[in-house]
């Protein structure tokens, strides 16, 4: 018999409910726990000699796995879209949820996520406060774009380059509250493309850092991969040894859904799961393959210094690509289902160069 002690915990920001699974008797109790990270590792502490802890992942962040590896106490960070439920079931409370968690635990039935490190936490919060300044200065677009278009105002050349915004400063209305509603919505747009500017700024010092450089930089000999993307990939992924070339398809939501049974085999639109960030830069990546390989100053700039075996595999993989897009385009394939198919086999591209030593 089991003498570790099994501990489901359902973890808010002010609230834990507990459940302790003695792994010798099977008995169960469930309590509350202490909400503060420093008691509630104290409180772990006392429920045994050899004690198991398992919650999930969420809001509450990897604090209190650290704080467990710190006091050695094993702790698994359970993904929740792995967690069995019954189809059922449909009384949910914290208490439940915790002992679940401890009862699947004790089975070893419970998918860990990956705890990164503070420093790559760090970063992935930066590459992430990018993204939600790309969706902002979208939307700010968005709107000055319909308020000057309700207007009748429509420019007619490339939009938010300096021409285009020299216009928008040139623009002046008649009606105060019109006027006032204007000045505020393109003084919206400009704050967050500084915000975004500066947080590009941000991203390009912290690629350099030693932690991140190597790799980025053998991401970056990839066509369509930018300093931006390359990093971004980087921290949302973290660990590339996890994988293999074609279980990061997998990984990242690319692959077809499926569902056959006997004879029938079915498959549908891609499962779209895990990172949805880290998914559309792959996809936005792959549309640049479609234009057939050629040298370019930026390309050869980001390929500079690098181990003549890299820049063999990124020339390999832009001519492996631009074949797939030929290849789809002959067979009459719709271009975005083309792009998700060679953002999958870029992804594979990446894991290589990813692992590839120094």
């Amino acid at each position: 018999m089991s003498e570790l002690t099994f501990i489901g915990l359902d973890v808010h920001a002010r609230s834990v409910a507990a459940a302790v699974l003695e792994g010798s008797t099977g008995e169960v109790r469930s309590c509350a726990a202490p909400a503060r990270t420093g008691e509630l590792v104290e409180w772990l502490q006392q429920q045994g000699e050899a004690v198991s802890v398992a919650y999930e992942a969420g809001p509450t962040g990897y604090g209190l796995a650290r704080a467990c590896a710190a006091a050695q106490i094993p702790c698994l960070v359970a993904a929740p879209s792995r967690i069995a439920k019954a189809a059922a079931e449909r009384v949910k409370t914290d208490r439940r949820d915790a002992l679940r968690l401890a009862k699947l635990l004790r089975l070893g039935e419970l998918t860990p996520v990956r705890v990164p490190s503070p420093t790559e936490e760090g970063a992935r919060d930066l590459v992430r406060a990018r993204e939600d300044a790309r969706s902002d200065l979208m939307r700010a677009r968005h709107r000055l774009s319909k308020l000057l278009l309700r207007q009748g105002l429509v420019w007619d050349g490339s939009t938010w380059t300096a021409a285009h915004e020299r216009w928008l400063f040139e623009q002046c209305f008649a009606e105060h509250a019109l006027q006032l509603a204007f000045e505020e919505s393109l003084a919206a747009m400009l704050a967050v493309k500084a915000r975004r500017d500066a947080l590009d700024a941000a991203i390009a010092i912290e690629a350099a850092v030693a932690a991140w450089a190597p790799v980025v930089g053998r991401l970056s000999c990839l066509r369509g991969v930018s300093t931006l993307t390359a990093f971004a990939l980087a921290t949302e992924i973290g660990d590339w040894r996890r994988f293999d070339g074609r279980s990061i398809g997998a990984y990242l939501g690319l692959v077809p859904s499926e569902s056959s049974s006997g004879e029938r085999r079915r498959q549908g639109a891609i499962t779209k799961t895990g990172n949805a960030h880290a998914r559309r830069l792959l996809v936005e990546a792959a549309w640049h393959q479609r234009r057939r390989p050629r040298a370019s100053r930026e390309l050869a700039r980001r390929r500079e210094g690098q181990p003549a075996l890299v820049r063999e595999r990124a020339v390999a993989a832009e001519r492996r690509l631009y074949r797939r897009w030929r290849g789809f385009d002959a067979r009459g394939k719709r271009s975005t289902v083309a792009a998700v198919a060679v953002a999958r086999e870029l992804a594979g591209w990446c894991w290589s160069l990813a692992v590839m030593d120094g």
